[in-house]
């Protein structure tokens, strides 16, 4: 493989090889592209520590505990949140996350939105509005109101800074006339509609996703046959978040049912204090690979090139020319080994637009 400047230039047999300034040689470890982890909230204050305790001890999640990671939030500094998402950015390319995506979601009012918007488009193009992520306290029992906010001055403040709308769309969160509400006036603002959808129980969320052309549906947990049908007939990607399982303990998704059918597959960590407080991409590969029924190669796919199908991009996630250089070297000898030895710090080096990290 051949880079110049911030793109692969060629990939071909050794002895093709053009000449290069700079030669690397891999010594027979596997090289992949770098991570796409199309959905994360990285931009946050404090932690969950002990909901994550009690859920251990046998206590449901539910959508409810978004509310503390909120008033943590808003009684951050913007320094204090920006120093939190480096260090979280760090965390994720030392483990070989290049691309991420980013939601808000822990402000739900105009002014606390609009900075984690704006401070996520500080370090990423793939920024998401999430006003419509729970309705906060000062608007309980008045969710309607609280829609025309999100869909009013909300994302008139919000949508300079994002790229993507989204909302979460279940039982205590909201209801698919609200849902359908927040991502067509995004639509109407410009920006590309993500759902968060089947993740605490069965509901129309997916098929409203599929229905308004959505770029992906995240979660999945429970899909009904219909669900999956329609997936299948459509291009919206289904994004899996294996780590979201681990830590509230639902089942999860069959992955192999939803190959078999021809749905497009993504994996993601979706970083967050709450239900998935991990950022590796390795670790999430292999739950999917030993408890979602995907092969080795579907897992590494659905990380990379997948996670990219559900940013709607093409120059990343892949090694072929073009692309961006944002590269892997794995200390094993193939892909296999991010399943086969987990929890093991498999990432020898990265390199990012074409400069080795590190």
């Amino acid at each position: 493989m051949l880079i110049d400047g911030d793109r692969i230039a060629w990939v071909g047999a050794a002895t093709d090889a053009p000449a290069a300034d700079e030669v690397v040689d891999a010594e027979g470890r596997a090289v992949i592209p770098g991570f796409v982890d199309s959905h994360s909230h990285l931009v946050f204050a404090g932690d969950r520590a002990a909901e994550f305790e009690a859920r251990m001890a046998g206590q449901r999640y539910a959508a409810g505990g978004i509310r503390s990671t909120v008033a943590a939030t808003r009684a951050a500094t913007d320094d204090e949140l920006r120093a939190r998402l480096r260090g979280f950015l760090e965390e994720m390319l030392a483990q070989g996350t290049t691309t991420v995506e980013i939601k808000s979601g822990y402000g739900l009012s105009v002014a606390d939105e609009e900075r984690l918007v704006r401070l996520a488009a500080e370090v990423t193009p793939e920024v998401t509005f999430l006003g419509a992520h729970v309705v906060p306290a000062e608007y309980a029992d008045r969710s309607d109101e609280y829609v025309d906010l999100v869909t009013g001055p909300m994302l008139e403040a919000c949508a300079p800074h994002a790229k993507w709308i989204d909302v979460f769309c279940e039982t205590g969160a909201f209801t698919v006339p609200q849902s359908r509400r927040v991502l067509e006036a995004g639509i109407a603002r410009g920006l590309a509609p993500r759902v968060h959808a089947s993740q605490l129980g069965p509901g129309d969320g997916v098929r409203l996703a599929v229905e308004l052309g959505a770029t992906s549906v995240d979660h999945g947990t429970y899909l009904t046959d219909d669900d999956v049908a329609a997936l299948a007939a459509s291009d919206t990607v289904l994004t899996l978040l294996p780590g979201v399982e681990f830590s509230t303990r639902q089942p999860y998704p069959d992955a192999r049912r939803l190959i078999d059918a021809g749905v497009t597959v993504a994996i993601a960590c979706d970083t967050n204090p709450g239900s998935s407080f991990t950022s590796s991409m390795p670790f999430c590969i292999a739950i999917a690979v030993r408890d979602m029924g995907m092969t080795p190669a579907e897992a590494v796919w659905a990380a990379t090139a997948g996670g990219a199908r559900a940013l709607r991009r093409d120059d990343v996630g892949v090694i072929v020319p073009g692309a961006r250089a944002d590269i892997v070297l794995l200390d094993a000898p193939t892909r296999i080994h991010l399943a086969y030895r987990p929890g093991v710090p498999l990432v020898r080096r990265v390199w990012k637009d074409g400069r080795a990290i590190g």
